[in-house]
């Protein structure tokens, strides 16, 4: 019975159609790729410049007209997004979505507008997912490279190699905030050029020595401050190719003699990109003097093309999250055929005991067991407690904010009291999730492989629970566990019938 719910969750066709959606601090945009072998041809592209991050008020919430206008875009684009398959879909919201304080209560509204969810997805897997598209325009190459990508809240530095990124950091300057605290009322004066350059100087000193010019062969900056850049040194004759620092203290000097960024004229300079070219301008001028880059190329691809590819590998390939939970296994020493086992029954209990179960929460409480013993490390005492810390605190390549903390009160649930989670268990799936891992744990607390019992389990306003009367009298220690277990949901208004 629960190898058949299983079988009903694999995969059998790949997507011929794959689209990203990203919530950018200063722009939303929506890319659709055709998957072609290995390969992601793009077929459309959609932006709407949001200036997102601009809307955040004194006390750190987002404002109305910015949520306002943020949901506008976003029906938009479920429109476009419309009979495409939510496996075929992904939707990454950044920086603003990191820091602004009420952006909790302004996910659910946003999710619905789209008609996706949305990840709100950290520094570091930002800056994972843009060498990953980065990495894919290039040449192929095992040399070092720097890549820098100037967004509207953050800035992201790495240094890969091939496909394989080996370092990475995201800090919080971006051409929306630099723009609005230095250059807000349209001013381009040199005293302000200098204020913005040395705070962005200031951040980017605190990596500079990890990704000094000793680390890597060339340098590569993605986005649209690095190719807007680009466009105006090469199309004003201030640089013979690329980004150089030569070219950059020319156009400084020719954006101070305008005075205005209403009065810059110089070609390339494009609208909706005008209003925050000084703060993007101050983040690449500090960036490469601080590294010490004399050129830099500017390429396609970024955070939508690596979305995209992770898609692609999560759906044709290797999930990288799959590769993040062996990776994070190796690294605590997990009893590796223990949580095997453990995760085997604790993904079929839930796929039979949800009322309505979801593939992608099969796989959650699947990794969840792979890693409920990583606590291990720390202390055996209350291990699922230092499990959970790690899991919602770690850097976990592929996995959004709202994924760790899935994982971590997965993991948090696994044993002990319920008390403690009793308001989110009031979601009956969530609550299967929970009791399949539970039970996962429970019936191998011999940590050896075992005769595994036909059970039936439901988990509906009450829980109903079967296994052979036989198989309990020949085994007193799971029928007394389970007795305990049955007590403990009955604790927190779950009946539990037999």
């Amino acid at each position: 019975m629960l190898q058949a719910f299983a079988r009903t969750f694999q995969s059998t066709s790949r997507p011929e159609t794959l689209a990203v959606v990203d919530l950018g601090s200063n722009s939303f945009r929506l890319e659709v790729g055709r998957v072609e072998g290995d390969q992601i041809f793009r077929l459309d592209t959609w932006r709407e410049t949001i200036r997102f991050g601009a809307g955040i008020d004194a006390k750190g919430n987002l404002t109305l007209a910015a949520r306002k206008a943020a949901l506008a875009c976003l029906a938009r684009f479920r429109e476009r997004l419309s009979g495409l398959h939510p496996s075929a879909v992904r939707a990454v919201a950044t920086n603003t979505f990191r820091v602004a304080r009420n952006a909790s209560t302004f996910l659910p509204q946003a999710q619905a507008a789209l008609g996706f969810p949305i990840d709100i997805i950290g520094g570091h897997e930002e800056a994972r997912l843009i060498y990953l598209g980065v990495a894919h325009v290039l040449p192929a190459s095992n040399e070092p490279r720097l890549v820098i990508d100037i967004g509207g809240g953050s800035t992201e530095f790495i240094i890969g190699r091939g496909m394989t990124p080996e370092r990475l950091e995201s800090l919080k300057l971006g051409c929306v905030s630099i723009s609005q605290r230095f250059f807000a009322n349209g001013e381009l004066r040199a005293e302000a050029f200098r204020a913005a350059e040395t705070d962005a100087r200031a951040h980017i000193d605190a990596i500079a020595r990890e990704f000094g010019p000793e680390h890597w062969r060339e340098a590569f900056a993605s986005s649209g401050t690095a190719l807007a850049l680009a466009a105006i040194l090469e199309g004003n004759g201030l640089s013979s190719g690329g980004i150089t620092q030569d070219g950059l203290a020319r156009l400084r000097k020719r954006m101070i003699g305008a005075g205005r960024i209403s009065r810059l004229t110089l070609e390339g300079v494009k609208p909706e990109r005008a209003p925050v070219l000084a703060g993007g301008f101050a983040i690449m001028a500090a960036a490469m003097s601080e590294l010490d880059v004399e050129r830099i190329s500017p390429v396609g691809g970024a955070l939508r093309l690596g979305v995209l590819y992770d898609l692609l590998g999560r759906t044709v390939k290797r999930d990288s999250r799959a590769v993040t939970v062996e990776s994070l296994s190796e690294r605590y020493h997990v009893d590796k055929p223990h949580a095997q086992r453990v995760a085997a029954l604790a993904k079929a209990l839930y796929l039979a005991a949800s009322p309505s179960p979801d593939a992608d929460n099969a796989q959650r409480v699947e990794w969840a067991a792979l890693l409920h013993e990583i606590g291990f490390s720390v202390s055996h005492i209350g291990f699922h407690k230092h499990s959970a810390y790690i899991l919602e605190n770690a850097d976990m390549p592929g996995f959004s904010a709202q994924d760790q903390r899935h994982l971590a009160m997965l993991v948090m649930g696994c044993r002990g009291g319920l008390s403690k989670m009793e308001p989110v268990l009031a979601d009956n799936d969530f609550a299967a999730q929970v009791l399949a891992l539970r039970l996962g744990v429970l019936f191998h607390h011999a940590r050896r492989e075992i005769d595994t019992p036909r059970i039936k389990l439901a988990v509906r306003r009450q829980i109903q629970f079967g296994i052979a009367k036989r198989w309990l009298k020949a085994h007193p220690l799971s029928a007394r566990l389970l007795e305990v277990e049955r007590a403990e949901w009955k604790s927190i208004g779950r009946g539990w019938k037999s």
